[in-house]
C-alpha cells in the first residue's frame, strides 16, 4: 500500500520522517553541520539584547530540541501545530482538561486505553462534575443520537484497545461539526504513518510517542497535533504554564530518532501482523481474530477506505479456559508478556490476568471476553513467531 500524503507537504512521509531537508534548514543547527540534530539540554537561555528578539528563554516554556520534534510531528499528520507531552496520559489530559469545561459533557468510545477511562470516571466526572457518555464508536448514529448541545469533545481511539475496533471518522467529524463540538481521536494504533485524521475532518489527534513513533520501548512520551489555532493555544497554554507537563529534551531527541525508521518499522509491523494474524484465524484454538487487515474483519472496508496500511496491533479471542491461556503465555519463547506496544519486539498481554482491575471495568462496557489475548507484533522474522504461537497453543 502507498501512504499517502498531504496536499501541502512538500515532501513525502517518509522524506519528512528522516528529516533530511529539515536539518539542513533547522533555525537551531546554529552553523554546525551536525547531520543528527544536537539535544539542547540547558534550562536556560540567555537573553537577547537590543532589537534582537529570543525564540527561547526557559527550557519548560520552548526548547529547541522539542521544538524541532513539534514541527515535524504536525508536518507527519497533515497538521499545523504539534506538541510534545511528558507521556500519552498527559497528552490526553491536558485535552480533556484544556478543552473540556467543568460540568461539560465529553461523548467517549466505549472501547479505550484503561488509563483513559480512568481519567473520564475516576476524575474529569467525580471531581469536575462532567457528564461522561460511552457509545459504540462503530455507530455513528449512536454517537449522533448523544451528542447535544453540551458536548464539548468527542472522544475516540481508532483501532481500539484493546478490541482493534474502528470508527468512521470523516462522517463522526462532519456529527461533531455539525454540533460545533470538537472531536479529538487517539491515533496511537495506527501510528501516522497509517492514517491521519485530521485529512479526514477531525480536530485534534492524540498520541503516545511511548509506542510506535519512538519504538524501541526506552522513551515515555505523548503528542498533540492540530489545526485549530484557539485548540492549539489552549494546549501550549497548559503544556508550558498551566501543567508544566512537556517532554524533556532527551526524550525528544528519542522520539526524534525513532521518527526516522518509521516508515520501513511499520511496513514491517504491518507484514509480520498479517502473517501472525493469518496464522491465529487457521489454528482450531482461536476463536475470533480482532485484525483489520483480514478480509473476515467485520470493518476490513473501512480500514482500507480510511487507513493506507493496517499496522502492527491485533487481538484474538483463545478457545479454552484461563489456566490453559496461562500455560500458553508461559510456553512462549520470543513473545513478551508486557503491557505496552509498538516497539521492535513482540509483546503479548492478556487483560483479564494481567490487568484484572482495568478487565473488570471495560469488560462491563464493552463485552470484552475473558479470554481475549492482546498482541502487538514486533519485527522478529515472521515464521519464528507464527512457530512460536504454534508450539505453545495448546
Amino acid at each position: 500500500m502507498t501512504r499517502h500524503n498531504s496536499p501541502s507537504d512538500r515532501n513525502r512521509f517518509a522524506t519528512i520522517a528522516v528529516g533530511a531537508s529539515e536539518i539542513k534548514t533547522n533555525p537551531h543547527r546554529d552553523g554546525t553541520n551536525d547531520v543528527v540534530p544536537p539535544i539542547h539540554l540547558s534550562t536556560t537561555f540567555e537573553w537577547a539584547s537590543g532589537e534582537d528578539t529570543n525564540e527561547h528563554d526557559y527550557s519548560r516554556e520552548s526548547n529547541p530540541t522539542r521544538a524541532a520534534l513539534e514541527e515535524q510531528l504536525a508536518r507527519l499528520e497533515g497538521g499545523e501545530h504539534g506538541l510534545a507531552f511528558a507521556s500519552g496520559m498527559a497528552a490526553t489530559s491536558t485535552t480533556m482538561l484544556s478543552l473540556v469545561p467543568s460540568g461539560g459533557h465529553i461523548v467517549s468510545s466505549d472501547t479505550i486505553y484503561s488509563g483513559t477511562e480512568k481519567l473520564l470516571t475516576e476524575h474529569m466526572a467525580e471531581h469536575l462534575g462532567v457528564d461522561i457518555d460511552f457509545v459504540d464508536i462503530r455507530d455513528p448514529d449512536d454517537v449522533a443520537d448523544t451528542v447535544d448541545a453540551d458536548t464539548a469533545l468527542v472522544w475516540a481511539e481508532t483501532p481500539s484497545n484493546p478490541l482493534i475496533r474502528l470508527c468512521d471518522v470523516q462522517t463522526i467529524a462532519d456529527i461533531a461539526d455539525d454540533n460545533d463540538t470538537l472531536f479529538a481521536v487517539d491515533s496511537t494504533f495506527g501510528s501516522p504513518y497509517y492514517q491521519t485524521p485530521l485529512e479526514l475532518g477531525a480536530d485534534i489527534v492524540v498520541h503516545s510517542t511511548t509506542k510506535y513513533l519512538n519504538g524501541h520501548s526506552d522513551s515515555i512520551g505523548g503528542a498533540v497535533i492540530t489545526d485549530n489555532d484557539e485548540v492549539f493555544q489552549q494546549l501550549a497554554f497548559a503544556q508550558r504554564v498551566g501543567l508544566g507537563n512537556m517532554l524533556s529534551p532527551f526524550d525528544c531527541y528519542l522520539v526524534a530518532r525513532g521518527i526516522r525508521t518509521l516508515p520501513a518499522r511499520m511496513e514491517q509491523h504491518e507484514k509480520n501482523a498479517m502473517a501472525v494474524a493469518q496464522f491465529l484465524e487457521s489454528h482450531d484454538r482461536v476463536d475470533r481474530v480482532h485484525y483489520p487487515g483480514l478480509e473476515s474483519y467485520p470493518q476490513h472496508d473501512l480500514a482500507s477506505e480510511q487507513m493506507s496500511g493496517y499496522s502492527g496491533m491485533l487481538s484474538f479471542e483463545f478457545d479454552g479456559t484461563l489456566i490453559e491461556l496461562e500455560a500458553f503465555i508461559e510456553g512462549l519463547d520470543i513473545f513478551t508478556p508486557g503491557a505496552s506496544l509498538g516497539g521492535v519486539e513482540s509483546l503479548i498481554e492478556i487483560p483479564s490476568l494481567m490487568l484484572p482491575d482495568e478487565f473488570s471495568r471495560s469488560e462491563e462496557s464493552a463485552d470484552i471476553p475473558e479470554t481475549l489475548v492482546r498482541v502487538s507484533v514486533g519485527l522478529e522474522d515472521a515464521d519464528d513467531l507464527c512457530e512460536d504461537l504454534r508450539t505453545a497453543l495448546p
